[in-house]
């Protein structure tokens, strides 16, 4: 087995300004797209781990993170920007194409690379979020349906400022409770009440464990996203989620469409996120056809590389030596 290489880190250009990566090992590209509120940090445990299988392992700050570019402009992180920069990143590395690998809102853009720039994504591994082809009622319009007389959080973050209001003030107590809400170990039991919904005048904060890191998080990882955050305050990585109804109006030509390269899905039995979206799972045989592998690990959360990695990175790689993928 080859000894990885150092971690390097890296500024490459795209059209919408720079993307930051951190690399190691050489051989098959394998890029990692993260989720909100996390930046390339949250694959810490899947780079070495793939360096050493013989992969180049690669994970990227989606733009609005880290040190990669932040425009201004609300409109400027469409799903199709996006996946512009990933294509962009892939072509920069000069691998000529990559397996793409994303997690939460990574999970999305890596599926809708592939979708959109076949030419450059070979397979596609998604964790957490499942591949739900565009289709249904304008987002909005189906969130404010949701929850009563409380707030579903997409909706609760479409207003500029609002969301970053409550936050930044603590940005280092915010992410710990965030983080803990929806981990395994410290997400809330019983009867007090969904993390993703925000009573009328509250916050979307009230309902966090406090005072408790959940077993995956140290003192030291929290202090690395708290300190990016903290930089770079929280408008960029907010502003996918103010997107949501251009990017139902910019995949309109794709309304329905499947994911046919071989694809790999890893979610948690206890993510909000494998539950509410059960149909989509469900849907697979026609919405992502190229599915080799799947699995839901039981009694997981939704930080699922970081919650179980050792299990993650051994489904990864078997996955990616697997004959449908061929690159292992």
């Amino acid at each position: 087995m080859p000894q990885p290489t150092p971690v390097q880190h890296r500024l490459v250009r795209t059209p919408g300004g720079r993307i930051h990566l951190v690399e190691q090992g050489t051989g098959p590209l394998v890029l990692f797209v993260h989720g909100f509120p996390e930046s390339w940090y949250s694959w810490r445990h899947q780079l070495p781990a793939l360096a050493a299988a013989g992969f180049r392992a690669v994970a990227l700050d989606v733009r609005g993170y880290g040190r990669s570019s932040a425009p201004a402009a609300v409109d400027a992180y469409r799903m199709l920007d996006h996946v512009e920069d990933t294509a962009a990143v892939i072509e920069a590395l000069g691998a000529g194409s990559a397996i793409v690998v994303g997690h939460d809102w990574g999970s999305p853009i890596a599926a809708h690379t592939a979708l959109l720039r076949p030419d450059l994504v070979t397979a596609v591994g998604l964790l957490s979020v499942p591949y739900a082809p565009r289709g249904g009622p304008r987002p909005t319009e189906a969130f404010a349906g949701l929850g009563g007389d409380e707030e579903f959080y997409v909706g609760y973050f479409q207003q500029p400022g609002r969301a970053e209001a409550e936050i930044e003030p603590d940005v280092r107590g915010w992410l710990a409770g965030f983080y803990a809400g929806l981990s395994a170990d410290t997400m809330p039991r019983g009867g007090e009440g969904s993390l993703f919904f925000v009573p009328e005048g509250g916050r979307l904060r009230d309902r966090f464990p406090a005072g408790v890191l959940p077993s995956w998080l140290t003192e030291a990882d929290l202090d690395v996203y708290a300190g990016e955050f903290e930089r770079t305050g929280m408008t960029g990585a907010l502003n996918r989620y103010r997107n949501v109804d251009r990017d139902w109006a910019d995949l309109a030509p794709w309304d329905g469409a499947p994911v046919t390269q071989p694809a790999l899905f890893l979610g948690g039995t206890l993510d909000a996120s494998t539950t509410w979206m059960r149909e989509a799972i469900e849907a697979y045989p026609t919405t992502l056809p190229g599915l080799v592998s799947c699995h839901l690990l039981e009694g997981c959360g939704h930080w699922i590389q970081q919650e179980r990695a050792e299990e993650v990175n051994r489904l990864l790689i078997d996955w990616l030596r697997s004959p449908a993928v061929g690159v292992g």
